[in-house]
């Protein structure tokens, strides 16, 4: 767990007092909304659908116990009991007063927390792998790659005002679990032919109304050029993105419309003339923000603990629990376990302050006081002794916590939508509830497979339905809610968008016809082949020609 110094807790300390300031002087009525707008996004602050929304920022996904417990204290004392996690590792609160928000800034700096560049068309938060440092594939650990990124990009005074939002993800894991090829930027730790770790990199990645996949413009980066590099890629997008169509502002657009190739020549170009001593990530500066992170005092285990595999044969529920959710761990004697926040009773991504609470009393006793956030709106206890396994399940099934759905369809990935999201055409949370309330049959979900639904109430994407297995968009026809699917999507390592099913569907429609494609898969699949494998191998039309079939026939009949 990364720990401030001196520097970041005055940064942190001064916004929260320049805020207060800002505040206090538009609600006085001497700062006109058009002058405000831009202050309250910079920290994070949105005005929804009926009430304004506070990003709060997690720094790559990563939270201490007393940062958890506070994240419960202000949804209770100035939200209605609950957070919601987002895709970018993020909580989300919808029903702060505009008034009690400075004070919820000061609560957060008490524990190194804070909204700073959660909006805006600056650098956001930078996300990676939720099982970074602990997992088994990991060729380095990124943390504290990306803590670098989170210090360089904090208030740069060339990136404050960018054509549009900027994101950037780092993983240095061989599978991808944190969307890397979706980003603005996306960096993959590799070895190059020596053997020496470095990037490879990616740009121009985004979903939304445009989506694209990254595209490589550089195989391999060392370590010490990554923030040179970086302000390059960033100082040739300030300088060309558009800025006359915010629906073509960002890079991705760019770099789409001069050619992966032409734009790595201009980012190397940029890069040959800087002065590039300042930024070089030197083994000094590297080594003291590796000293800035706490790691847990791990024991020495030769295996699996005994009364573990006792508890494996003794109870199925158990049994059940850790074979969906748990993960293996690069020591042995340990699991990291997720910890599913896709229930019947609340909206994917939801944690009430109850839960909140005792999740960081069960963190602090079975995994060294710190829990991660996923991109897929779940958390992750990422150092449990496998002796404690069981105590901890008990515990997170007394909070109705240890659904065991991990990589199952109702493992669903779902924005607020139309609940409270201004920019919404389409509900998403009832969508959500219909899904999950249709399939709770845990012998069909374990049939199944893995399976990502992937779920956006509008074109924004903040559901990441483009890259879902199944993709759900809801749109509006005329004020009348209906869904448009997408199929083969991936953000993993093989990252590809998805393809169109079909025109859209009526709300009523969404579960039946999710069923009528679980049918073709399972009709169609091969051994051991995933959803999404066996879409791969067979394509569309079975599919289409499924949900559309009878349609068609009836329109050509006409």
């Amino acid at each position: 767990m990364y720990q401030y110094d001196n520097y970041d807790q005055t940064i942190v300390d001064e916004r929260v007092a320049q805020f207060r300031d800002q505040t206090e002087r538009f609600l006085a009525g001497q700062l006109a909304d058009d002058e405000y707008r831009p202050l309250r996004l910079m920290n994070g602050l949105y005005l929804q659908r009926h009430a304004p929304m506070l990003r709060v920022a997690i720094p790559y996904g990563l939270l201490s116990s007393d940062q958890l417990r506070m994240l419960a204290h202000i949804a209770r004392k100035y939200d209605k009991n609950y957070g919601h996690f987002s895709t970018r590792q993020n909580i989300q609160y919808n029903w702060p007063r505009l008034e009690q928000v400075p004070d919820i800034l000061a609560d957060l700096a008490s524990v190194q927390m804070h909204a700073i560049q959660t909006s805006g068309n600056c650098i956001r938060n930078v996300t990676s792998d939720h099982l970074a440092g602990v997992a088994a594939d990991e060729i380095e650990d990124p943390r504290p790659y990306c803590e670098i990124l989170r210090q360089w990009s904090t208030f740069h005074p060339e990136f404050s005002y960018l054509p549009r939002k900027f994101k950037i993800a780092v993983t240095g894991a061989t599978e991808d679990r944190a969307a890397v090829a979706v980003h603005d930027i996306g960096f993959y730790m590799t070895r190059n032919d020596t053997g020496e770790v470095g990037f490879r990199v990616l740009v121009g990645g985004g979903l939304g109304r445009t989506p694209y996949i990254g595209a490589i413009i550089r195989e391999f980066l060392p370590k010490r050029d990554l923030l040179s590099y970086s302000e390059a890629i960033l100082r040739v997008y300030n300088r060309f993105g558009r800025r006359d169509n915010k629906y073509k502002a960002r890079i991705k657009i760019l770099v789409n419309a001069l050619g992966a190739a032409e734009f790595a020549t201009r980012v190397e170009d940029e890069w040959q003339q800087m002065d590039r001593d300042a930024l070089t990530l030197t083994d000094a500066a590297l080594a003291d923000i590796k000293r800035r992170f706490t790691t847990p005092d791990y024991q020495a285990f030769d295996g699996d603990a005994p009364a573990f595999a006792a508890k494996l044969g003794e109870d199925a529920a158990f049994k059940r629990w850790v074979s969906r959710n748990t993960h293996a761990h690069k020591l042995p004697g340990y699991r990291a376990v997720s910890v599913s926040l896709k229930t019947p009773e609340r909206p994917p991504g939801d944690a009430t302050d109850a839960q909140m609470d005792t999740l960081a009393d069960l963190a602090e006793r079975y995994s060294a006081a710190e829990i991660r956030v996923t991109h897929e709106q779940n958390l992750v206890f990422a150092d449990v002794a496998t002796q404690d396994l069981y105590a901890l399940w008990q515990g997170l099934d007394a909070l109705g916590l240890a659904v065991p759905n991990i990589g199952t369809l109702t493992d669903m990935i779902c924005c607020p939508g139309l609940d409270f999201c201004a920019l919404a055409n389409a509900g998403s949370i009832p969508i959500a509830a219909d899904i999950t309330n249709a399939f709770n049959d845990y012998d069909y979900l374990y049939d199944i497979g893995e399976l990502k639904i992937k779920m956006s109430g509008c074109m924004n994407a903040c559901g990441h339905h483009h890259v879902g297995h199944i993709g759900i968009l809801g749109v509006d026809k005329k004020g009348v809610e209906f869904y448009q699917l997408t199929l083969g999507g991936s953000a993993a390592s093989d990252a590809v968008l998805g393809d169109r099913l079909g025109p859209a569907l009526e709300k009523e429609r969404v579960v039946p016809v999710i069923r009528s494609l679980l049918d073709v898969y399972l009709e169609h699949r091969q051994e051991d082949e995933r959803f999404l494998d066996t879409y791969r191998r067979i394509g569309m039309t079975p599919f289409k020609d499924r949900v559309y079939g009878a349609e068609d026939e009836i329109r050509r009949s006409a």
